[in-house]
């Protein structure tokens, strides 16, 4: 029996770190396939992987595997055994992707539950904004329901004497402002300023805006009054003509029959030249309702 020497990958490779992962044993194909011992390696330090060492690996394992080849091809088996740092180190490998395993499933169930998470999230935020909006809205009507109780409390205060600026021009603009916008406390405003202010170059047409207010809530009675108030003295101004007007109407609501012809007659002698044709129609409405002498 012809013994064979011994073909290991260490002879091929040597000066690199793969002799200690494995070592190939041929023997003669005749005889009974024998085992090659395992040479035991010394400790190597790690090998810095240069581009020249993979270089140089490459070529080795070619050669290698031509070796192979030539073996196989002449009949000569070839055993490999593997070297137990490699069986070690395969269960390393093993043991590390059973944690990966189950590493990735622990991030899967941590994606899920941050998903929940997220999704209670924006529900509480939704619901966080439409409090807000809740309760800016109820705020804002608490401040409107405040703003025109104070409104009312003011309109239905006692009428003295009062300047809120101090200055007639002033409180007049802002009695105006209050009837204009409809506001419940100009009718106050109107009274208190002619009360505060009588003599005033304001306190006619305050005592007409005043009228008008008078009239639209249904106080005749107070309207022919504010009427007469600032048609004292039969002014010349713009108003002057529906002040009159008015006044007749007011006195013919009130079954004043005579002081409304009275009235109806001072128009057409002091307003009804150049008075406007709405009001002179107007005019002869009252004057026929009133049964007026010609």
């Amino acid at each position: 029996m012809t013994q064979l020497r011994p073909f290991t990958v260490s002879a091929l490779i040597a000066g690199t770190a793969l002799a200690p992962v494995m070592a190939l044993v041929l023997v003669a194909a005749p005889a009974t396939p024998a085992r090659a011992q395992q040479q035991p390696q010394p400790q190597q330090q790690a090998v810095e992987w240069t581009p020249r060492r993979l270089d140089q690996l490459d070529r080795n394992v070619r050669r290698l595997e031509r070796a192979v080849t030539q073996r196989n091809a002449a009949g000569v088996p070839v055993i490999i055994e593997t070297d137990p740092e490699v069986v070690i180190l395969q269960g390393v490998v093993s043991d590390m992707q059973r944690r990966l395993s189950d590493i990735e499933a622990t991030v899967q169930r941590m994606n899920g539950d941050i998903e929940r998470l997220t999704f209670a999230n924006d529900e509480a935020q939704r619901d966080n904004a439409a409090m807000r909006r809740l309760l800016t809205d109820s705020n804002t009507r608490i401040t409107a329901l405040e703003g025109q109780l104070e409104a009312v409390a003011e309109a239905n205060a006692p009428i003295v004497a009062d300047s809120p600026t101090g200055d007639a021009r002033q409180d007049f603009d802002r009695a105006i402002r209050l009837a204009n916008a409809q506001d419940v406390r100009a009718q106050r405003a109107l009274e208190v300023f002619v009360i505060t202010w009588p003599d005033a170059a304001q306190a006619r047409e305050a005592n007409y805006r005043l009228g008008d207010l008078r009239a639209a809530a249904g106080d005749q009675t107070g309207a022919v009054q504010a009427y007469a108030s600032a048609l004292s003295g039969w002014p010349r101004t713009s108003w002057a003509p529906d002040a009159t007007i008015k006044l007749a109407s007011g006195l013919d609501a009130t079954d004043r029959n005579t002081q409304a012809c009275a009235a109806v007659r001072e128009f057409f002698q002091r307003y009804g030249e150049g008075a406007p044709t709405t009001l002179i129609n107007r005019a002869r409405q009252i004057r026929e309702r009133a049964e007026c002498p010609a």
